[in-house]
């Protein structure tokens, strides 16, 4: 290889990817493939998690092009012959934590390894929502993206907002399971909601008890929260918002305004600057 012609990225795993030269047909965790997309890194191909079905999760993709990226399913679906049939030359996966690589098997992990370079980003816990979108921009810059031009700008516009917002409007970010419960979120293990709280939004907690991300809570717990706010989870998994018919939770659902959240976000300046000024609009509506 010529360092001309060479390519390299040292992943968040501390592994180094290496292609004789840059690589142009790139697989990609759907959350990964849609944050490439808004650099301009069309994806070959996308993969889903367990939580994913035969079709991609809309809430999840973005705006990528879907009728041009092929999905090669998810969950038990996912075999290395699957994920290699488009021919990628380089994988793009996402980790919560201790490198491996979400939404596939170990084993199947450990075979598409032996087969392409794969560059795995942490989304997880620890990571700031800042760390983790630096992270995909050098990234993407790598394989020859560039940011949207004005949406640096767009992003800390949304900010702005947030940290003016008036009142203290109270924020619950929940995942609708079913008519008698809801997941509940617990905002400091979600870098997004942490950055939430870092510009002033007052974030609800669940009350203390199992669950490390998430509390399992009925719907009288979660009305007994007060949320003048509600993010609601909107992935393909979770029921919608507004099908919850349980009786306790009407009076929240009367008062409360509610914003889409995808708790797998994007982590591109646009999609970032979209999500903080949806909840600018509500918490604005709420306390103004």
């Amino acid at each position: 290889m010529t360092e001309q012609s060479a390519w390299s990225f040292a992943d968040d795993r501390g592994r180094l990817a290496v292609t004789g030269r840059r690589p142009a047909r790139v697989l990609a965790y759907v959350q990964a493939g849609a944050t490439l997309w808004d650099y301009g890194i069309r994806p070959e191909g996308i993969f889903g998690s367990g939580h994913d079905g035969a079709e991609p999760d809309r809430a999840k993709t973005g705006t990528l092009p879907l009728d041009s990226v092929d999905y090669r399913g998810a969950g038990d679906d996912l075999d290395v012959d699957t994920l290699l049939r488009g021919r990628p030359d380089l994988v793009v996966a996402v980790s919560y934590g201790h490198g491996q690589l979400y939404g596939l098997d170990p084993d199947t992990a450990k075979h598409l390894e032996e087969s392409v370079p794969v560059v795995v980003i942490d989304v997880g816990q620890a990571r700031t929502l800042d760390r983790v979108a630096e992270r995909f921009a050098e990234l993407a810059r790598s394989l020859g993206g560039a940011p949207v031009a004005g949406a640096a700008e767009d992003l800390d516009a949304a900010r702005e907002r947030l940290r003016a917002a008036p009142g203290e409007p109270r924020v619950l970010a929940l995942s609708p399971a079913g008519q008698a419960e809801a997941y509940a979120a617990r905002p400091p293990m979600w870098p997004e909601l942490r950055v939430l709280a870092e510009l002033g939004i007052t974030m609800v907690s669940p009350p203390a008890g199992a669950g490390v991300n998430w509390a399992t809570v009925d719907w009288r717990t979660a009305a007994a929260l007060e949320p003048d706010v509600v993010l609601t989870d909107v992935r393909s998994h979770a029921i919608p918002l507004d099908e919850v018919a349980a009786p306790a939770w009407e009076p929240a659902r009367r008062h409360a305004r509610t914003v889409p959240w995808n708790p797998e976000p994007l982590c591109s300046p646009q999609a970032h600057a979209r999500f903080l000024a949806l909840v600018a609009d509500a918490v604005e509506g709420a306390g103004g």
